[in-house]
């Protein structure tokens, strides 16, 4: 999946799934700018790593839950790399587990804004310097079920990132295509503190793979979707999850 000439927007870069795609969107030859919000030190090492590996990137701060942030990281992408091909949405969170009687307005926009708004942003800040590419952006598999425990909010704008999609795939084609993932159980920090070990360890035994993914298992299949190799998908919201959940 050669990506050589190419430029990729990888945001919340700095750990996880994120960090992990920026590396291998490297090691198939796109240069990458790297977007984190307080994962400092995960951002700079893989930069490091990709430098050190003779591919090019730069990592950049920014809240992109802002305009002027989101404007501010697609302005030094252009002014580096001269253009954006591959925008991967990968912002988001569940911030806190909250049922709706303990969930205040402010929760709800929050998690709003982090895994809605920073996409649209986002994307809204590319288009007129994207005349062709790739967008993919990051729904969940708690679109598909609903999530679990106090994860409402999580779980609907997730939903509406997989409805984005198909709007965008609509309104960009034929030149961009755009299409997000709906992983499950995966080991990221994201589980770590929102899921207890014991949940994990039942979910993972259940799935057919009987195991939780790994940050690379996502990265290789954004690396596929961003490339040429998946150039008649588009508008797909594509599970990832391990057999635990089939669509």
């Amino acid at each position: 999946m050669d990506l050589a000439g190419k430029v990729a927007i990888v945001t919340g870069g700095g750990r996880d799934i994120g960090r992990a795609t920026a590396i291998r969107l490297a090691e198939e030859g796109a240069r990458v700018a790297i977007n984190y919000h307080a994962s400092a030190a995960g951002a700079e090492s893989a930069v490091a790593e990709i430098n050190a590996a003779g591919g090019r990137a730069f990592a950049m701060q920014g809240d992109l839950t802002q305009q002027d942030a989101a404007e501010a990281l697609v302005a030094k992408t252009v002014e580096t790399f001269g253009t954006v091909n591959i925008l991967v949405n990968n912002t988001g969170g569940l911030i806190a587990r909250k049922t709706i009687p303990d969930m205040s307005l402010e929760h709800w926009n929050s998690v709003m804004d982090l895994n809605l708004t920073s996409a649209f942003l986002m994307v809204k800040a590319c288009l007129p310097h994207m005349t062709s590419g790739s967008i993919v952006n990051f729904a969940s598999q708690a679109a598909r079920d609903g999530g679990g425990p106090g994860s409402v909010a999580y779980a609907a704008s997730k939903g509406a990132i997989m409805t984005m999609t198909r709007g965008l795939a609509k309104e960009l084609g034929p030149d961009i295509r755009v299409n997000a993932l709906c992983p499950g159980m995966v080991d990221t920090d994201f589980h770590n503190v929102h899921t207890k070990p014991e949940v994990r360890k039942t979910v993972a035994n259940a799935a057919p793979v009987k195991r939780e993914g790994e940050p690379v298992d996502t990265a290789n299949l954004v690396v596929f979707l961003a490339s040429d190799k998946s150039a008649f998908i588009t508008g797909a919201n594509v599970d990832i999850n391990g057999g635990m959940l089939f669509s």
